[in-house]
């Protein structure tokens, strides 16, 4: 819920960033991504922002760490500009990014698992003189080939 808020308050692009935290880079960015449009122009072609530019950004940025992406924002602004149904559409957008959240946690507990593996590596190597892990990232293999917790099956015998 928007606050009396002064709209006729003028921000440059330093002012608009440094009141928002971020860097002017970051303003042109989404300036260019169309997120963000200059309120007005001076005469000599400086962008001017007023407190609902400043509101703006600051959506932006929580809708970013709260691991929307941009295309999500840009509906998440529509969305807050008036457009019907805006709970529902809000819910499928989060369901999406749970979905890639949990596959992105997939891959680095997996991740997570050869990296383990070959710290088990390094440490049994340690006491020969010679890295597994680095002979298998030279040999293009992976660099542990043990799952975590095990040590690697001796030649020619079988089982676990």
């Amino acid at each position: 819920m928007l606050a009396c808020v002064n709209m006729k308050a003028q921000y440059t692009i330093g002012a608009l960033a440094r009141a928002a935290g971020v860097p002017t880079t970051t303003v042109r960015y989404y300036e260019r991504e169309e997120l963000l449009i200059p309120e007005s122009r001076s005469e000599s072609h400086y962008r001017h922002y007023t407190e609902r530019s400043l509101l703006r950004l600051q959506f932006i940025r929580t809708a970013q760490t709260n691991g929307f992406t941009l295309d999500d924002i840009r509906r998440l602004l529509q969305f807050q500009d008036g457009a019907p149904d805006a709970c529902g559409e809000v819910q499928i957008l989060i369901e999406a990014r749970l979905g890639d959240l949990a596959e992105r946690l997939k891959r680095l507990r997996s991740l997570q698992a050869v990296l383990r593996t070959s710290l088990e590596a390094c440490h049994r190597g340690q006491a020969s003189g010679r890295c597994e892990v680095l002979d298998g990232l030279s040999e293009g293999r992976p660099a542990a080939r043990t799952r975590p917790g095990r040590a690697p099956r001796e030649k020619g015998r079988k089982g676990p």
